[in-house]
């Protein structure tokens, strides 16, 4: 079974805590998530418990033993960009789906990065459909 670090805004608010369990939920159906803790609905802005510099190690830990991340890259977040170049950089399948509401843009060091995968999306039958097909693909 495929491994997948699922990242997503934590301390940059959770605004979408409700979507990203949503997301894990259908991950889990098709892969092993790593990081499942963060769609935990009781996870605040505060983040996780700890020391940063041991939430980092954990969290880089976990993209470096991942098959593969899936980002939910909607509501910014450095520590998000962060850990998708990482993946990047070694060598990691990344997708980033974006929720493409009118509202907002997408960073273009995201959207413009050739080493990830970018699909915009309006509802959770298109991120489901972007995630299986990612899922499948690699």
């Amino acid at each position: 079974m495929k491994k997948i670090y699922f990242a997503c805004s934590i301390r940059g608010g959770r605004d979408d805590a409700e979507l990203y369990a949503q997301l894990v939920e259908h991950i889990k159906s098709k892969a092993q998530v790593l990081s499942e803790i963060f769609a935990d609905g009781t996870l605040t802005s505060s983040g996780s418990a700890g020391a940063s510099k041991d939430i980092h190690a954990k969290d880089l830990a976990w993209v470096r033993e991942a098959d593969a991340v899936i980002a939910e890259v909607t509501n910014p977040s450095l520590g998000v960009g962060y850990e998708i170049a990482k993946a990047e950089e070694w060598g990691k399948p990344v997708l980033a789906l974006f929720r493409d509401d009118g509202t907002r843009r997408l960073s273009a060091m995201i959207d413009g990065s050739p080493d990830t995968q970018v699909v915009y999306y309006r509802g959770i039958e298109e991120a489901c459909g972007a995630i299986d097909r990612f899922i499948i693909g690699h």
